[in-house]
């Protein structure tokens, strides 16, 4: 199973967006793979470009804190599940997937659309 988490510039932290995060963490079989988020510095459309992007890694799982509607449709036509973030750390919230404690993430925001 592979799991992905946005993560901010000290590559620890869950990042607060999901489509700009500097960076990803894909998680499987307990190694952890740090991948540069190719959407982060997009001038529009970086969530979808984002979601695309995990679509790709073939993630089975997305903890976030929070994802627009656009980057949800990508990731869910895909059947990846998406979590939401509960923790600071991305190791806190791999843990909690583990213990079965995240809830799924249900409601989706519009999107910046352009704002960075």
């Amino acid at each position: 199973m592979k799991i992905i988490l946005p993560l901010d510039e000290n590559k620890q932290d869950v990042c607060i967006t999901f489509g700009r995060s500097p960076y990803f963490l894909l998680y499987e079989n307990g190694q952890t793979t740090i991948l540069e988020n190719p959407a982060a510095e997009a001038e529009g459309g970086a969530g979808p470009k984002a979601a695309q992007f995990i679509v790709d890694q073939q993630a089975d799982i997305l903890i976030t804190f929070r994802c627009g509607q656009n980057a949800a449709d990508v990731i869910q036509a895909a059947e990846i599940k998406i979590y939401k973030a509960n923790g600071k750390t991305y190791q806190e919230n791999i843990q909690a997937f583990e213990q079965n404690t995240l809830a799924e993430l249900t409601q989706f925001h519009a999107g910046f659309h352009g704002v960075q």
